[in-house]
């Protein structure tokens, strides 16, 4: 029975990703900009600097990004501080049940690592995970692997038992890549074929994924 698991923070444990996609879609509105749905989309699962890059290669190099950017995270955060930070159901259910079961718990997020403590200090899960892989502790984002080998390294674990809870098609592939069981919970992208041929298994919550491993330690 594999008892290792990695998850994905944004679009996995806490709803942040929409979150930011309204935010994103006031400012868009004030200030005129196309389309930004469709190159927030584009960015879940990567880094801050390639965030950056992707806005200047859509919207052109003289957009202004940091200005903009600067403006989405103080509302954001203004809306953590607020206790507006919604956490997905079934997490506690979950990380509980992973606890009781003596499973390893790893975090594996393309976000920096003081706002990963910060944000999972906040809702009460920073205690549960034995080691955290941030996105500025690696070289290269997710499609690449990079991040969930070093998570299996960090947890002294073949990918091969390792399971990694991933919501976008960018964490699945990287999952995957790594060698590890890639456990689909979708957020705001549903899989498409190629995904299916990628994952381990799909949820539409984090309960079915308590469910799943339930019934795996019952085996």
């Amino acid at each position: 029975m594999i008892k290792n698991i990695v998850f994905d923070m944004d679009g996995v444990l806490i709803d942040s990703e929409a979150l930011i996609l309204k935010i994103w879609k006031e400012i868009a509105l004030q200030e005129g900009i196309q389309n930004i749905e469709s190159t927030l989309l584009q960015c879940i699962g990567i880094t801050a600097p390639e965030t950056k890059a992707l806005f200047l290669r859509v919207y052109g190099e003289d957009f202004p990004y940091e200005p903009l950017r600067s403006r989405a995270s103080e509302i954001f955060h203004a809306q953590v501080e607020a206790g507006l930070l919604p956490v997905k159901p079934g997490v506690y259910e979950l990380f509980d049940f992973l606890k009781k079961n003596d499973f390893r718990i790893g975090l594996a997020s393309s976000t920096r690592e003081a706002v990963v403590r910060s944000e999972m200090k906040k809702i009460g899960l920073l205690k549960y995970f034995d080691i955290l892989v941030c996105g500025d502790m690696v070289s290269h984002s997710k499609p690449h692997p990079e991040i969930y080998l070093k998570a299996c390294e960090l947890l002294d674990a073949a990918p091969a038992d390792c399971f990694a809870v991933e919501d976008s098609p960018n964490g699945i592939r990287s999952a995957h890549a790594a060698g590890m069981k890639p456990l689909m919970v979708p957020d705001l992208i549903a899989p498409d074929e190629e995904i299916r041929q990628l994952y381990y298994q799909k949820f539409d919550s984090l309960l079915e994924v308590k469910d799943f491993l339930d019934a795996k330690t019952k085996l």
